[in-house]
């Protein structure tokens, strides 16, 4: 997600260029909306963000307000009528909205806006469109008025960025599961999901929206509200994979906690190999620390397609296994007799270390020894992240000795839980390691566990 107000700025561009930084996130659908002060224009499609906007669409998206959104969708299927920003009209003029996370409260939350007999406009089969309808209530005199009211009622992951005609607002669940920032311009403000974000755009970090809180922008400046008590739980799955390794979350460099847990694997998991070489990009920085700490050679066994996006995160299976064939070749010159040690982010489905072990054997290599710089995701998440089952997960059935002979290596370690939580240097307090370990920050009941489709006047589970 990213946000920004900026009187004389062309803040369709920034916006486009600050999704083009956070697209690792989403690629799904893209959508940007824009105010001139008077009325809200939003344009959005299926799509990555170069297929979805060009010069001729950006030019026509002019004023001084804009959140946008690419998409990866945990709660509604992925079609036109779930891409974001949502866009509705509310009794002080309108409202597009553009959300991070996954509400847990969804069919309390869909009751209440169905209760108050407001359904008009909800096409959209997403917790984000009722968090919407909420926003755009009839009974409040204001945007911020109407999210003040309903966010202490939404329970789940959730960072929003949304605004009105005039005013730009963001929002962040008080756990703070996923990240939210805010940034400095010369002549005005901008909030991201990630730091990165405003890097590209040559913003100035400021400081995280602070768990609890919602922010609003306008000529006033930016003001801070606190809506409920912060009890901080961030997602620590976002060092192992979701982040870019150029962003910093909660003061760390997501980089250098990678590399340490490289570190500490090589500690707990040393391999007798002649060559450490990564799964490109996200197993990159373990891999880099794992040869630092072991002293085998790091090189590049593996070369990936840079136009094919992140398997992990497209929406159904069949693309995903097609996807993890087109996306890494092997240097079959680099690896043919060598005994390779191969680091990766994380172990889901299996799948994709399952090809990649074929693979290698296939190139020459002598012994394929894998090494995965996160815990055995054991368990769902329902926070933000589509493993919605523990059936879709290997390691929620099979033991690290039976996971090691259905990817075919001939040897597999993981880092300890102990070990990721000290390398990222945050309290384990205030960390949500849910899919590693099962303690989950917020009970979530059986109703509301997977995807929803809303229809009608009611919910229907499709996935529990």
């Amino acid at each position: 997600m990213f946000g920004v107000w900026s009187p004389g700025e062309d803040v369709a561009k920034l916006t486009y260029f600050g999704l083009y930084a956070l697209q690792h996130r989403g690629q799904e659908s893209a959508g940007i909306a824009v105010s001139d002060g008077t009325r809200i224009v939003v344009y959005k499609d299926m799509g990555l963000v170069a297929q979805v906007f060009d010069e001729s669409v950006l030019t026509t998206l002019r004023g001084h307000v804009a959140v946008g959104h690419c998409r990866y969708s945990t709660s509604g299927a992925s079609v036109w009528e779930n891409a974001q920003p949502t866009f509705r009209s509310t009794s002080s003029g309108s409202l597009a909205l553009g959300h991070n996370g996954n509400l847990i409260n969804t069919l309390e939350l869909a009751a209440m806006v169905d209760a108050a007999a407001d359904r008009r406009g909800r096409a959209g089969t997403s917790d984000t469109d009722v968090l919407t309808a909420l926003f755009a209530d009839p009974r409040t005199s204001s945007v911020e008025e109407s999210a003040l009211a309903a966010l202490p009622r939404v329970r789940g992951a959730f960072s929003l960025v949304f605004m009105d005609e005039q005013t730009l607002y963001a929002a962040r669940d008080p756990q703070g599961f996923r990240p939210l920032v805010l940034g400095r311009l010369a002549r005005g403000w901008v909030v991201a999901s990630e730091t990165a974000a405003l890097d590209i755009i040559g913003a100035a970090f400021v400081r995280e929206v602070e768990p609890g809180e919602l922010i609003a922008i306008d000529e006033r400046g930016v003001r801070s509200s606190t809506f409920a008590p912060a009890r901080p739980r961030g997602c620590l799955f976002e060092y192992v994979y979701l982040a870019r390794p150029d962003t910093t979350i909660a003061g760390r460099s997501v980089q250098a906690t990678r590399v340490e847990v490289g570190r500490r694997l090589a500690a707990e998991h040393p391999a007798q190999a002649d060559l450490v070489i990564p799964v490109p990009e996200s197993g990159t920085p373990a891999a880099i620390g794992y040869a630092e700490a072991s002293g085998i050679p790091y090189g590049q066994g593996l070369v990936k397609n840079s136009y094919v996006g992140r398997t992990f995160i497209q929406p159904s299976q069949t693309i995903r296994q097609r996807g993890i064939r087109l996306k890494l070749n092997p240097l079959r010159g680099v690896i043919a007799g060598k005994r390779v040690v191969v680091v990766d982010d994380s172990i889901v489905r299996g799948n994709t270390q399952r090809a990649i072990v074929a693979m290698l054997r296939e190139a020459g290599a002598a012994q394929v020894h894998v090494r995965i710089s996160s815990p055995p995701v054991s368990w769902p998440c329902f926070y933000g992240i589509d493993f919605a089952t523990r059936a879709e997960l290997i390691a929620g059935s099979l033991s690290v000795a039976e996971i090691r002979g259905s990817i075919g290596a001939d040897s597999l370690g993981f880092i300890s839980l102990d070990g990721l939580i000290e390398a990222s240097t945050i309290p384990a307090a205030n960390l949500c390691r849910a899919c590693f370990d099962g303690d989950y920050p917020i009970p979530v009941a059986e109703a509301e566990r997977g995807k929803h489709v809303l229809e009608g006047a009611g919910v229907s589970r499709t996935r529990p």
